[in-house]
């Protein structure tokens, strides 16, 4: 059985409402300070929350985007300097203590929501706890990855753990040795190599009733990052073979082909030919649209039907995932679960000659979604159709499929092993927009479990 859910302790909790208490008490002193000045009182406000706002992404998010941040909400902190300067009250020391005010509210929210990459390591990984196996196996890909398998003696690291290694070379029948050696009483499964040789070994172990560990061998390791598994701890990844947790994955199906990831059509034979692509496989196909998207170009031949039970026929790009992709910014690339039994399809049609331009715009502002051209949507299946042959890719590798193409969700899950080291989510899945931060954060005040406490 799995574990039940944490209930957050009394420092959480007392965090919590400390956090919330200090935004009420800004929005208190700011409103009673410029009172006689209601101009001054929507300024400020908007720049204490645009402060705020800013301080949750910086701390929330990596990279560019925490640098973005952190930069609005510098130039958030000294507007506010100034507009008290300029309003010639001088209380300078009032705008400092709020600043503060605001930076603590965000950093107790933070720790009360136990959502930090600190937070998460040290708590138990989701799933249900499962012993150690005693007859398991990994296959690898010697190639994969740039010789990831090699590099990291993942052979000798096997035989010193009681694993027995398999590995899988060209002119071999994969399947069929996949097939026979899942036949011969082993007990785990495991791949060591990109997403494509995931999807083959989940599904023979998904037919014959037996978990899997997934080993982030490949170049991307897609399938690795929205488990929650550290895509850089190749050798660590094998502690899934020892005591660990597992959860049940969703396999994706098109025309009796399994993905774990995507299908891409349309323009995804222009972005497996570009270099970029080949260079380091990107996360999504939308993320390499930039590269390839002329302001002429034409939708090809897919026709399908859109959420509301229109008829297409046409489209630049369609994206079927094996569960969907995030909605917010920030969790655009990933998948907050892989157990929904839903396909998470988009489909891009550009329009007239401006189409390419505005679509360009969205993406580049981090909000693909605005474009009115982009439709996503949820369903259990799904089936394009053409008067040609469909261009395909599948977990990034490209084929040729007669149409019609038949999407859905296969019946039966695998089960995944995870290290109890393991993070347990993916980035989509850690990705709090502001409404729900608010939501998860009252229910710590509450005592009530949150997202992360499952």
């Amino acid at each position: 059985m799995s574990e039940p859910p944490t209930r957050p302790g009394g420092l959480r909790r007392l965090a919590a409402v400390t956090a919330l208490a200090l935004v009420l008490g800004v929005v208190v002193d700011t409103v009673v300070r410029v009172l006689a000045d209601p101009l001054r009182v929507l300024v400020e406000l908007a720049l204490l929350v645009v402060l705020l706002a800013a301080g949750w992404i910086a701390l929330t998010r990596s990279g560019a985007k925490r640098v973005i941040a952190a930069a609005v909400a510098v130039v958030a902190a000294v507007a506010l300097v100034v507009e008290v300067i300029a309003g010639e009250d001088h209380l300078l020391v009032s705008v400092v203590v709020r600043i503060v005010a605001l930076v603590v509210a965000v950093a107790l929210a933070r720790y009360a929501l136990n959502a930090t990459l600190r937070a998460l390591q040290a708590s138990p990984t989701p799933g249900t706890p499962v012993p150690a196996a005693s007859r398991g196996v990994l296959f690898m890909n010697l190639k994969s990855g740039g010789g990831k398998a090699e590099r990291f003696h993942l052979v000798d690291e096997c035989n010193r753990r009681g694993i027995r290694p398999v590995v899988l070379e060209a002119g071999m029948d994969w399947v069929q040795t996949v097939r026979d050696v899942a036949a011969s009483g082993v007990d785990v499964l495991g791949m060591a190599g990109g997403d494509g040789s995931q999807a083959m070994v989940g599904a023979v172990a998904a037919e014959l009733g037996l978990p899997m560990v997934v080993v982030p061998a490949g170049t991307r390791n897609h399938l690795a990052m929205d488990l929650g598994l550290d895509r850089d701890d190749v050798v660590g990844a094998l502690d899934a073979y020892g005591e660990a947790v597992e959860r049940s994955m969703d396999l994706g199906d098109l025309n009796g082909h399994v993905f774990v990831n995507n299908v891409s059509l349309g323009l995804y034979a222009a972005i497996v030919r570009s270099p970029a692509y080949r260079d380091a496989k990107v996360d999504t196909t939308l993320a390499t649209l930039p590269q390839v998207l002329g302001p002429d170009t034409e939708p090809f031949d897919l026709c399908f039907t859109g959420p509301d039970g229109t008829e297409h026929r046409g489209a630049h790009l369609i994206q079927v995932s094996n569960n969907p992709y995030g909605t917010t910014p920030g969790a655009l690339t990933s998948r907050p679960r892989l157990d929904t039994h839903r396909l998470g399809i988009v489909a891009l049609v550009l329009g007239d000659s401006g189409g390419a331009a505005a679509f360009l715009a969205a993406l580049a502002t981090g909000h693909p979604e605005r474009f009115e051209g982009l439709t996503s949507w949820d369903a259990p299946t799904f089936e394009v159709t053409s008067g040609s042959p469909i261009d395909i890719g599948l977990d990034g590798e490209t084929m040729c499929m007669d149409s019609p193409l038949q999407l859905s969700i296969r019946p039966s899950p695998v089960r995944v092993r995870l290290p109890k080291h393991a993070i347990g989510y993916s980035p989509a899945a850690r990705v709090l927009g502001w409404g729900d931060a608010m939501d998860q954060l009252w229910q710590v005040v509450l005592g009530r479990p949150t997202r992360f406490d499952d």
